[in-house]
């Protein structure tokens, strides 16, 4: 048996053209004409296309933060800092506001270089996009050994964080961070997490 069949768009073969009796064209999308169809605003974004585009820019959101966060683990500064823009804001309870990626790294840098190994873990990350623009919330568990030698007692704090992302020419960027403490653990807080003076 020639043509397509039921079957052959059960193995994904295309079905258009004259045996289907569906016109090349509209299949693409396009009127007799040649012209693209028009859509609506709605029908873009219910679109396949639409779909898969936000699917592509969530995973991309949750890499830019998880490469970040290893990096911070590593003290690995510069590829953390990569992931912020230019203007971008930091809002830590301890600390208050930071404005600007140069200054947000060198008071995180200043805060964590002392710290043998640390490990800073995202839980229940949640991100939504919206065109070039993208929000996310989850929560940190960091964990830090303070001395070395002391691994029997880390000291650990949690709490919410809260994004937001710009996407520019080359990828998304973190534009503004919120990040609360709700608990500590492993006695009182290092002179970093300190509120300042």
């Amino acid at each position: 048996m020639t043509g397509n069949t039921p079957a052959d768009a059960a193995e994904g073969v295309a079905i258009t053209g004259a045996s289907s009796g569906i016109p090349e064209a509209t299949a693409r999308g396009l009127a007799a004409d040649g012209h693209r169809q028009p859509h609506t605003a709605a029908t873009d974004r219910n679109g396949l296309g639409h779909r898969l585009q936000v699917l592509e820019d969530k995973e991309a959101l949750r890499t830019l933060l998880f490469r970040g966060w290893r990096a911070l683990d590593r003290k690995d500064w510069q590829a953390w800092i990569a992931c912020w823009a230019e203007d971008a804001m930091l809002e830590f309870g301890p600390w208050g506001a930071i404005r600007g990626r140069d200054a947000i790294r060198a008071k995180v840098e200043e805060a964590e270089s002392p710290y043998p190994h640390m490990q800073h873990h995202i839980l229940n990350l949640h991100v939504e996009v919206d065109g070039d623009r993208a929000a996310g919330i989850g929560y940190m568990w960091f964990v830090a050994v303070t001395e070395p030698g002391r691994t029997s007692s880390p000291y650990s704090m949690g709490g919410p964080y809260d994004w937001e992302f710009h996407r520019h020419p080359d990828g998304w960027r973190l534009v503004r961070q919120r990040l609360g403490v709700w608990w500590t653990d492993g006695g009182e807080a290092p002179a970093a997490f300190e509120p300042e003076a």
